[in-house]
């Protein structure tokens, strides 16, 4: 089964489990790394919940769940290993909702190609509109097309 299917498939396992459970899919990963594959699923809390975090008690009763349904469903043909886990505090922004849900956070911004000689960018997000991503850096807007972004994390602050 191709990758995008299993993905897909996973997907359709959990959003009716999920509902109600103040928990959403941020992320499906099925792939190989080095000889072994890895079927993760990242979770996420949705934007109106009270808590900003999925926590351990959460992922392991998804683990419960998806196991089962994976044991009994039997449609993936190799063995993998399953991770179920939330994005972690240096999450990537992926989705559109991302954007304006963190916007006032910190990020750290790594691009394809330098701009004004840098390939790494820290500032405070400001948004996401017309294929560009904006952030504050030392008061000053940056503005850096979106397509020329390889990574964009929150940044860790301690």
């Amino acid at each position: 089964m191709a990758k995008q299917d299993v993905a897909a498939r996973i997907e359709d396992l959990l959003n009716e489990y999920l509902t109600g459970k103040e928990l959403e899919i941020y992320n499906i990963e099925y792939k190989k790394e080095g000889k072994d594959w890895k079927l993760r699923v990242y979770l996420d809390k949705p934007i109106d919940c009270d808590t900003e975090y999925v926590d351990i008690n959460e992922c392991e009763e998804v683990t419960r769940f998806l196991s089962d349904k994976l044991d009994e469903e039997d449609f993936i043909e190799r063995s993998y290993t399953l991770e179920v886990s939330s994005p972690g505090l240096d999450r990537e922004l992926i989705k559109p909702s991302d954007f304006d849900r963190f916007k006032g956070r910190e990020v750290e911004v790594k691009l394809y190609k330098s701009i004004d000689g840098r390939k790494e960018f820290t500032g405070t997000l400001i948004g996401k509109s017309a294929g560009e991503v904006t952030i504050d850096i030392d008061e000053r807007k940056v503005g850096i097309p979106a397509d020329q972004i390889s990574k964009i994390n929150l940044a860790v602050i301690f």
